[in-house]
């Protein structure tokens, strides 16, 4: 008997999505169903591309419709159609970018910057279209951390192109300023260029931009909360106290202006020692835990502290791709997985009612 399209949607409506709790089939993955003979092709089209099962649903479906009787041959597309914020009510702002991220910290030294690097190179490895803008006006990390620089091109219409390194769309102050120049700027020469960098860039077709804040909740962490169409934010700190107490201060500023919080990333969780194997939690223990379940938020990842982030940073090719194995490698892979996988989960939910209960602070 010759295989059926309801065959194969039947074969295929138990395989369900860890996140949705629904059948890839009933949530309308399936697409370009084609049957010629025994062969059978489709496409499973995911809500991003940096979907951290995508190669299981391959597997599974696969194997599902070749156990059909009359099926010889499958052939499995994974695509994606990334879905765009519904929680921001500046959507003419960034026209071109479905989801923008902003990575925060409550204070400095904590690996921000490093996260936003490490977190904007998994989604593209993973397979988005992924642009990195560094809101560092004082002290811009990513020249250095992606081994780019010089003055981006200006358009005839004043627009900037962004730079690139390693697949990503950059821009930073860096790139206008030079290595050694200080930026020497009071609040409003501030506020003008970070709504420069997102209002006359000329940022591609992204599934994701990645926003390196400046740390703290000053003039300028403000004015991005306040400007740029945020679909989430992650706060990243380190075990001790102290930054635990600046990390909340961070989160509690983006959920006073309605901005979801993804969750926390803890660095520095732990040490391993190369000698005895042992996990040593140098910095403490357990306060990422305890102040996620506080503010009622993830934890969305514990980064090991390892040496050769830092030295990768420095050299211009951050862990992701210089060692992608190693466990601060598959730590920050699995965050990007992870923080695409809550995106897509907030963007099916319904728009939020705008205009009500919004607590906007005031700057002077």
């Amino acid at each position: 008997m010759a295989v059926t399209e309801a065959n194969v949607l039947d074969a295929l409506r138990p395989i369900q999505d860890p996140d949705f709790n629904k059948s890839i089939v009933d949530l309308g993955f399936i697409k370009k169903l084609e049957i010629n003979g025994g062969t059978v092709s489709f496409s499973i089209e995911l809500t991003t591309p940096a979907c951290p099962v995508k190669e299981q649903f391959q597997k599974a479906a696969e194997a599902a419709v070749l156990a059909l009787d009359g099926v010889d041959t499958v052939n499995v597309t994974m695509t994606a159609n990334t879905r765009g914020s519904t929680h921001t009510d500046k959507p003419d702002l960034l026209p071109n970018v479905k989801n923008v991220i902003a990575v925060a910290s409550g204070k400095g030294g904590v690996g921000k910057s490093t996260v936003a690097v490490n977190l904007a190179l998994a989604l593209r490895e993973l397979g988005a279209k992924v642009g990195l803008l560094d809101c560092d006006i004082y002290g811009p990390s990513i020249p250095l951390m992606l081994n780019v620089g010089g003055p981006p091109e200006v358009t005839p219409e004043r627009k900037m192109i962004p730079k690139e390194s390693y697949g990503l769309e950059l821009m930073s102050i860096g790139f206008l300023a030079g290595d050694d120049a200080p930026v020497i700027w009071r609040g409003p020469m501030v506020h003008g260029v970070i709504r420069q960098f997102l209002g006359d860039v000329l940022w591609g077709d992204l599934d994701y931009l990645v926003l390196d804040l400046p740390p703290g909740t000053g003039d300028a962490a403000l004015t991005l909360t306040q400007a740029a169409p945020l679909s989430g934010a992650v706060i990243v700190t380190t075990p001790q106290e102290m930054s635990l107490i600046d990390a909340r201060k961070g989160l509690k500023m983006f959920q006073r202006v309605k901005v979801p919080v993804l969750g926390i990333v803890e660095n520095m969780s732990y040490f391993v020692c190369d000698g005895c194997d042992k996990r040593h939690t140098i910095f403490g223990e357990g306060g990422a835990n305890r102040a996620a379940e506080t503010l009622g938020v993830e934890v969305l990842a514990q980064l090991p502290l390892q040496p050769d982030v830092v030295s990768a940073g420095d050299s211009g090719k951050p862990t992701v791709l210089s060692a992608p194995d190693s466990p601060a490698g598959k730590a920050l892979i699995e965050l990007a997985g992870t923080v695409a996988r809550k995106l897509s989960l907030l963007n099916a939910e319904p728009p939020p009612v705008l205009g009500t209960n919004i607590e906007w602070i005031n700057t002077p």
